[in-house]
């Protein structure tokens, strides 16, 4: 691959990124929004196992919206590394926060709004630092490194954890535990973006002319790739259902983008292939993501917001200028007599409070 040529399907594969978080992001709206029409319609749940969702047209568009970004997706991971594709998916929790402030009237506060800023910067700091280019180009490539024994453990160890979580610890401690299905879908996750750059390969070799369609491992890859997105649709929905759509998608967000990042350094070898400097800054971007996912949802139901800062800094002002007029009016010395504070004295005043020792004074 030209490197000309590898930059001009890096751009093309981040545009495409960027418009999946836009898709995926509002379909965690519509999906949410549907959801909480069937449990006011007294419906059985889809955190107890009902599947009533599927009779409701706002849970289908938010399905279709969600279906036209991961389309987006799987086009992107056929021009860009998927260490580059998978972290811009912070853009769709910021997209989601934004849209639940106005339509399922989650507030978004000014911890949000820096969370926001921060998932932005670090994202395009990823953007900078992630590889260019990639390598991987046929579907026998593609084979070889399905059989490094490194992924072999790797999915045997994946698909171990995914079973026990459904079968074991799911039907115990699903219903109150947040992690449990969302690690289902996140470990899961990881081997559907394995399949779906396989996918993409193969559509760029069949678009090229090539016989595909008569290679084995593309009809393998669809398979799996329609097991692994069923799995993950059922387990996200009942994570919707059960907790608040601000906290499953910063975690699923974090948790998805780990399994992904790690599967992606075991199959497709990416960092061996990154300077230092840019391995450094693509972990500090994500890192950055990181951050403003958590201020963008943990301080979520603390009022705060600029107005209501200068408003407290005015009281806090206000309440110190009265103590320190009442104190310069009426300052009693050591022979009970009142008299006008000095000069001196009120500098005293300013460095005690400033030390937090105003009372000592």
């Amino acid at each position: 691959m030209s490197q000309g040529r590898g930059k001009y399907d890096f751009y093309i594969g981040l545009g495409l990124a960027m418009s999946s978080s836009i898709f995926i992001g509002g379909s965690f709206i519509l999906k949410k929004k549907g959801l909480l029409r069937l449990a006011r319609k007294g419906s059985m749940r889809a955190g107890q196992g009902g599947h009533a969702y599927l009779k409701e047209w706002l849970w289908w568009a938010g399905l279709l919206s969600m279906g036209a970004g991961e389309v987006a997706n799987f086009a992107a991971y056929a021009f860009a590394p998927a260490t580059l594709v998978t972290p811009l998916g912070a853009l769709s929790v910021l997209v989601s926060a934004i849209l639940s402030s106005y339509f399922l009237n989650e507030r978004l506060n000014l911890h949000g709004k820096i969370g926001c800023l921060l998932s932005i910067l670090g994202s395009t700091v990823m953007v900078i630092h992630a590889p260019k280019e990639d390598d991987l180009e046929t579907l026998n490539e593609m084979s070889h490194k399905l059989g490094d024994p490194g992924f072999m453990v790797f999915a045997t160890l994946v698909i171990i954890v995914s079973l026990i979580l459904i079968f074991v610890v799911g039907p115990r401690h699903g219903q109150t535990n947040i992690l449990v299905y969302i690690t289902i879908c996140s470990v899961i996750g990881a081997l559907s973006v394995s399949c779906v750059k396989g996918l993409g390969i193969a559509m760029k070799e069949l678009f090229a002319g090539k016989p595909v369609l008569s290679h084995p491992l593309a009809w393998i890859l669809l398979l799996s790739l329609i097991v692994c997105v069923s799995t993950q649709i059922n387990y996200l929905n009942r994570a919707l259902d059960i907790f608040n759509t601000s906290i499953v998608t910063p975690i699923y967000y974090v948790f998805f983008t780990t399994s992904v990042l790690t599967c992606s350094a075991i199959l497709f070898k990416e960092w061996q292939h990154m300077a230092a400097d840019d391995i450094i800054g693509t972990l500090s971007g994500f890192l950055t993501i990181i951050v403003g996912i958590f201020l963008l949802h943990a301080f979520k139901d603390v009022s705060i917001s600029l107005a209501s800062l200068a408003v407290s800094f005015r009281k806090e002002e206000r309440a110190v200028n009265g103590g320190l007029s009442g104190l310069y009016e009426c300052h009693t010395n050591d022979e009970g007599s009142v008299s006008p504070i000095t000069e001196q004295q009120l500098t005293e005043i300013n460095i005690s409070r400033r030390n937090g020792n105003l009372a000592a004074f």
